[in-house]
């Protein structure tokens, strides 16, 4: 391409590991400062940009071409028990095909009690692949940090397509004192043609500001937060004792309780007859407990205290 004409095509092609997008969008939406999702629009549309700038032509003549979403999800039966989790997957399926993506379940399936997810990275490295054979795709964009996915780098590589990989690394300290940790495969960095450290450039201070990366974040005006939250969010049943106490903390769609030994997480889905904006930290609240999934306690029919 070192010789390519204005008028070519640079034809982009884009996989997501979506349960690691899904992280990413989480940490940016819940921890860090822009507290705001991830917009999928924006992101192709600065994949574009950046593609242009790696391949010394305009914007204009890169274009995606293909994009796929390949991620594991409850079935139908299980998700339907979990309040409105069937609409929200449905409202998610409606963003990513207003973009032109196509979508890929595998379906989790639960064994003992224990949740099995395994499989998703081979069925998006195998598509991947042969997609890049059929589309011969001038660029492969793949979202992803794993380790797992540097065969599929190698096999691409033998093609004669480049591949970019968008990742991102971070870390925060979590409301119970627990260090999180997310790291791109230092092998997957060394297979790739371009590797985009994205969370180095949003926080450059030469482009942190700029339009390009402002719209990689849903506005607030847009936020639709129960799309993506609706799949982590189930509903649980109380236990019917109600107990008060204060609250420790709150975050963009959630909070923790002070309840020792451990303080309770709770969602803004449980809290009743007020909002989360009306609820501030030391505010008591009346609230009855549960157990998630994996046997944790949490805070559920969150509160005010009655008036006397």
């Amino acid at each position: 391409m070192d010789s390519i004409k204005k008028t070519d095509l640079i034809r982009i092609g884009i996989f997501y590991d979506g349960n690691y997008f899904l992280h990413v969008s989480n940490y940016y939406n819940y921890v860090h400062d822009r507290q705001s999702r991830i917009s999928i629009s924006g992101l192709h549309t600065f994949i574009r940009h950046y593609v242009a700038q790696e391949e010394t032509i305009d914007p204009q003549y890169c274009h995606v071409v293909d994009a796929h979403y390949f991620r594991s999800r409850p079935g139908a039966r299980e998700a339907s028990m979990k309040g409105n989790q069937l609409y929200f997957d449905r409202l998610f399926d409606d963003i990513l095909m207003s973009e032109g993506i196509t979508t890929h379940y595998f379906p989790v399936r639960t064994v003992q009690g224990v949740k099995m997810e395994k499989g998703i990275d081979v069925w998006l490295a195998l598509e991947a692949f042969d997609l890049s054979i059929a589309r011969q795709f001038d660029v492969l964009v793949l979202i992803a940090s794993d380790g797992d996915y540097v065969p599929l780098v190698k096999k691409v590589n033998a093609l004669g397509t480049k591949l970019m990989l968008i990742s991102w690394d971070f870390e925060f300290i979590d409301d119970f004192g627990q260090q999180k940790m997310t790291r791109t495969s230092q092998d997957l960095l060394k297979e790739v043609t371009y590797p985009v450290a994205m969370h180095a450039i949003i926080e450059d201070p030469e482009y942190s500001d700029t339009p390009l990366i402002n719209s990689l974040f849903v506005p607030r005006s847009e936020k639709r937060d129960d799309v993506f939250d609706a799949e982590e969010f189930i509903t649980y049943d109380g236990d019917g004792v109600e107990r008060t106490s204060t609250i420790l903390s709150l975050k963009n769609g959630y909070g923790f309780i002070k309840y020792p030994p451990n303080n309770l997480f709770f969602h803004f889905h449980t809290i009743e007859e007020t909002a989360l904006e009306q609820l501030r930290p030391g505010d008591e609240v009346v609230f009855e407990m549960a157990k998630n999934e994996k046997g944790e306690d949490i805070a559920v029919n969150v509160k005010l205290p009655e008036e006397e």
